[in-house]
């Protein structure tokens, strides 16, 4: 199919999905059913082994735009996560190029993958609590399952943001390079990965994430209840409005 968010190529046994929306890559529910399609398409092919999900510009995908929105207007949230669980069934490994922020969303679209390649311009942060929100894309499955369940509660309740080294320190990336070598580094291990047998890697790979998929979708049922009231509170509204201002949010706690 014609792709408009995203494109697709192949070298041997591997088939790198780069998102094309730069310099920040923002996602909606069309950027995520793209790349969901791609990931199945690759899925069905068995000369595919391995993927390699990377973007164009400075970001690898700086979560939602919430500033280009009416924060107080209806989101097609559900039928967005809905999209995001075909990502988490995908049957063949994925290493994201992670070369500069991966905020909000854009973490849960990280978190997605099996392997994480960065660099020191890495940016990583689940910045919701920051918008007077609640986490979202799965990450309150996906972050605790990498991180471990104490860091990703500090993660989640500070908003901080974190350099390509303390991720890779953390564990939430698993390798550090220089940041013109983050695609081609990426590109190493889909291909180290794809040298291996299919087989063996797909059946591996099964039982590691065995489960996986179907936490992720409970955990988006709760995330979207807490989203759904948290977006009508005058704190998310200070939350997007101090963003877009670059400073401190002043919560009041309604």
């Amino acid at each position: 199919m014609a792709f408009t968010s995203i494109g697709v190529t192949t070298s041997g046994h591997v088939a790198t999905i780069e998102i094309q929306r730069p310099p920040n890559n923002f996602f909606d529910i069309t950027l995520i059913e793209e790349i969901a399609t791609a990931f199945e398409t690759a899925d069905a092919d068995p000369a595919i082994r391995a993927l390699v999900l990377a973007a164009q510009g400075k970001a690898f995908c700086a979560g939602a735009d919430f500033a280009r929105r009416d924060v107080g207007e209806e989101r097609p949230g559900r039928h967005l996560y809905k999209e995001a669980i075909r990502l988490f069934r995908t049957g063949k490994p994925i290493v994201a190029a992670v070369q500069g922020p991966a905020i909000g969303g854009g973490l849960g679209l990280a978190c997605m993958a099996d392997f994480r390649v960065t660099c020191a311009e890495g940016r990583f942060s689940a910045n919701f609590t920051r918008l007077g929100f609640h986490p979202g894309f799965g990450l309150t499955a996906t972050l605790p399952r990498l991180v471990g369940q104490q860091q990703a509660a500090l993660l989640f309740y500070t908003g901080r943001r974190i350099n390509g080294e303390e991720a890779v320190r953390l564990g939430l990336a698993d390798q550090l390079v220089p940041l013109a070598e983050v695609r081609d580094a990426a590109m190493a291990l889909a291909t180290e990965i794809a040298q291996s047998s299919p087989l063996g890697v797909a059946a591996t790979r099964q039982t590691l994430r065995r489960g996986l998929a179907d936490a992720v979708e409970q955990a988006t049922e709760r995330e979207l209840v807490e989203q759904d009231w948290l977006r009508k509170t005058a704190d998310f509204k200070e939350g997007i409005k101090a963003t877009a201002e670059r400073r401190l949010p002043e919560f009041q706690g309604r």
